[in-house]
């Protein structure tokens, strides 16, 4: 909030210059923001979707999880006043791909009642197939 203060008297002293820099920090500071967010659903999603796969199986709650989960990535990275979205399809694959090892920890810890370790539950799931699952996910509209 302090930074809209602090614009607000660059603008009204003329001080466009630094008016504008203020500007490209604040929009930055928002897209960080967003890419934070996305990444954080990136990992719950991807949790869901590895539990399911090396289960066999889901269950309501996983499905609510999965849901939740893409639509508030969808939500997050679409732009709404400009149209578009902050990351292409192939930033999406990498922020997937970046949130995965997090995912498969946090599935390991949850799939089987915790009896595998990450390492082991990534040798019974296929990394590949589970972003390719979430990206149809993330894509459909």
């Amino acid at each position: 909030m302090e930074e809209l203060f602090t614009l607000k008297d660059l603008l009204l002293s003329g001080n466009i210059d630094d008016a504008l820099i203020l500007v490209e920090e604040l929009t930055e500071m928002s897209k960080d923001d967003k890419l934070n967010k996305i990444f954080s659903f990136s990992k719950i999603l991807l949790l869901h979707l590895i539990k399911q796969a090396a289960e066999k199986r889901t269950t309501p709650s996983w499905n609510l999880s999965i849901d939740n989960a893409v639509k508030e990535i969808q939500r997050t990275n679409k732009r709404r006043k400009t149209g578009g979205y902050y990351l292409t399809p192939e930033e999406l694959r990498e922020t997937l791909e970046d949130a995965y090892d997090l995912g498969l920890k946090g599935a390991a810890k949850e799939a089987f009642e915790g009896k595998y370790e990450a390492k082991e539950l990534a040798e019974i799931v296929d990394q590949t197939a589970i972003i390719n699952q979430a990206m149809e996910l993330i894509l459909e509209s």
